[in-house]
């Protein structure tokens, strides 16, 4: 049987999606009956050697862009009667903008948005989660994006930009309550 509802998976530079957030976050996605696509970049650079540079950060992200239209150009949208992009990092900011130039009308899962995330994404389009120790984007900025665009926001305190604070007993213990939140929101849509 088809399934009338789509997840799209966008990891992040050196975060792809066999790594605790998107492994659960997919494996969620199926337990709910969606079809799951994984897309998959060809990075040549590490995500700290761009932090700083933002023409070379502009040239990732339009790579990735491409890279995931070319795994996407296939893909009906319009078919399915729900389309979930769950996105960490980059892929927050590649999801958002291939949904908007794209018009798909996806809901978002946004783990650890970038800045560039905000410019693209709809309002009230999906649950952004965030770690206030987060080095690539101000918490502030992530609560004022979030209450100007209607999106739900869940924080880990003292959590950095993989939503660990750095203590694996602590990170592992988190990990309920992040995926839960993902749970809760994604039930709600149903």
């Amino acid at each position: 049987m088809e399934s009338n509802k789509l997840a799209v998976i966008f990891p992040g530079m050196g975060y792809h999606s066999d790594k605790p957030l998107l492994y659960y976050a997919k494996k969620f996605a199926r337990e709910h009956g969606y079809e799951v696509v994984d897309i998959k970049y060809d990075f040549q650079v590490r995500a700290k050697d761009i932090m700083a540079d933002k023409e070379t950060k502009n040239e990732v992200f339009y790579h990735a862009v491409g890279e995931a239209e070319k795994q996407l150009e296939d893909v009906d949208f319009a078919s399915y009667d729900s389309v979930m992009f769950i996105g960490k990092s980059i892929g927050t900011t590649v999801a958002a903008y291939i949904d908007k130039t794209h018009e798909i009308s996806a809901t978002h899962i946004v783990f650890t948005p970038v800045p560039e995330t905000f410019e693209h994404l709809k309002k009230e389009s999906g649950l952004v989660l965030h770690g206030t120790a987060d080095p690539w984007c101000d918490t502030k900025l992530v609560e004022e994006k979030c209450k100007e665009l209607k999106l739900h926001l869940y924080k880990v305190e003292g959590a950095n930009h993989s939503l660990e604070i750095g203590d694996a007993f602590i990170d592992v213990a988190q990990l309920p309550g992040i995926i839960g939140a993902v749970k809760m929101y994604v039930e709600k849509l149903t």
